[in-house]
């Protein structure tokens, strides 16, 4: 004798279904909306790490001419610079104020350095090489040279930013600034969320306006409503639902 489920018992298990697709949905939007959260946190903690440092050293880390003097010297990366060498060690930067990356791959930069002497100094977790990867000046590789984030394939860099085009939004100097985005060959500026997402933040610690303030987005082509990178009335593009945004998160060392 065949048997089949019946109407009622197959209702019952679409309900099921239902609810628990509706449960992972549910989750998946609170785990990320607590990443989000997280960026405000992490923003906070390295901003407060270095101006600290500077009111220690009397410099920007990475950017410090004198950082052999208090960790040692790098001897792989900083050929030519004074100090006794020690590991890791450090590498000196040229003290012009400004926290500039470099262009050639797997060498020294301030941008890294930043990184590396913030934790040098015990004022950040972790361990950073303090120099660029293998694919360029640029190469940020999260967890190695540059810190990872709580935000799903997120990592934070800084650099000094006097660029105009698809990095900025805006053609000035914009200064050393602390930015989150998503990792590539090239940068760690590729988009990391939307641009709802990115309004959210640049609301909570700003103005709300992707191209003003401290918080601004990045990728001003897909981001925002600007017609250019000199066009300061763009808007958030709220309703795209794909990942568009990378943000400056604070022109944190002025």
């Amino acid at each position: 004798m065949k048997t089949a489920f019946s109407l009622v018992e197959l209702s019952i298990v679409l309900v099921i279904l239902g609810l628990l697709t509706g449960g992972i949905l549910a989750g998946q939007s609170l785990i990320r909306a607590a990443e989000l959260r997280a960026l405000i946190t992490e923003r906070d903690r390295y901003i407060i790490a270095a101006r600290t440092f500077r009111d220690k050293y009397f410099a920007q880390p990475g950017d410090m001419n004198n950082a052999t003097s208090f960790w040692g010297k790098d001897n792989v990366a900083c050929t030519g610079h004074t100090g006794t060498t020690t590991v890791p060690g450090s590498c000196n930067g040229n003290g012009d104020g400004r926290i500039a990356e470099s262009s050639t791959p797997s060498s020294t930069a301030e941008m890294y350095q930043f990184w590396k002497q913030l934790a040098l100094a015990g004022l950040i977790e972790g361990t950073y090489t303090g120099i660029a990867g293998t694919s360029g000046g640029q190469d940020s590789d999260f967890g190695l040279n540059t810190p990872r984030s709580r935000l799903t394939s997120g990592g934070w860099t800084v650099q000094h930013l006097l660029i105009t085009g698809h990095f900025a939004v805006t053609n000035f100097d914009y200064g050393n600034a602390l930015i989150i985005g998503a990792e590539n060959n090239s940068s760690g500026y590729d988009p990391i969320m939307k641009p709802e997402e990115a309004w959210n933040i640049d609301t909570k610690t700003d103005d709300g306006k992707p191209q003003r303030g401290a918080t601004m987005a990045i990728h001003w082509d897909t981001c925002t409503t600007a017609a250019s990178a000199a066009d300061l009335s763009g808007e958030y593009v709220l309703s795209a639902s794909s990942k568009e945004c990378a943000i400056i998160l604070s022109k944190a060392f002025e």
